[in-house]
């Protein structure tokens, strides 16, 4: 058939889900459903911008750093990065947003789909304050659409499989990278061990 152009084609390949798989998706978080956020320590965030460019940026802290405000809302703190706002600025430009959270060892994940919005509201932020540091301002999602994803693609990824990990010194370094993009002279060793000593003192995590 070549390339796939219409949702009956692809139908006519996959099938219909079946109605059980249609009614775990909600509207909202309930009692089972908001332990996947409160226990997790990682979340993946999908943007998209308004000429149609798309972004998904990793987020990271202690579990829960995903606060619960209610049923609907979900509150993720933005913690310092590289400054390039990808996301940041996505949801500025389109206030769409998509989040999958994954917690180590469990192969089961959750997806949630909605709307977002920027806040630097002081009694919001206090909450999400690490090591005494508050963050400058969080990501205020609105759930449009929440659900867990089977584990299908940890069991084959093996993901949380310890002899399926990999060194890192297998691939090449941030500082390798960058030097394979400069233009000019650019010292990766040096860059990679200050790094490693950045990561090490806890600089700019918070």
């Amino acid at each position: 058939m070549g390339q796939i152009s219409t949702v009956a084609e692809l139908r006519a390949l996959l099938g219909e889900p079946q109605e059980i798989v249609l009614a775990k998706q909600a509207d909202r978080l309930n009692a089972l459903t908001r332990q996947f956020v409160e226990r997790s320590p990682f979340v993946c965030i999908a943007t998209t911008g308004a000429d149609g460019s798309v972004d998904v940026s990793p987020r990271g802290d202690p579990p829960g750093f995903v606060r619960v405000l209610d049923e609907r809302t979900l509150l993720l703190p933005e913690r310092p990065g590289n400054r390039i706002a990808d996301s940041l600025r996505n949801i500025l430009a389109t206030g769409r947003v998509g989040l999958l959270f994954l917690i180590p060892g469990v192969g089961d994940s959750f997806r949630v789909n909605g709307t977002a919005t920027l806040t630097d509201d002081a009694e919001l932020l206090e909450p999400s304050a690490v090591n005494g540091a508050v963050p400058r301002l969080a990501v205020c999602v609105t759930i449009e659409e929440a659900y867990t994803q089977c584990a299908k693609a940890l069991i084959r990824s093996a993901l949380w499989s310890p002899e399926r990990h990999i060194d890192r010194s297998e691939l090449p370094s941030s500082g390798e990278i960058l030097r394979s993009l400069q233009e000019r002279e650019f010292d990766a060793e040096a860059y990679d061990r200050a790094r490693v000593e950045r990561y090490a003192r806890g600089d700019g995590l918070y």
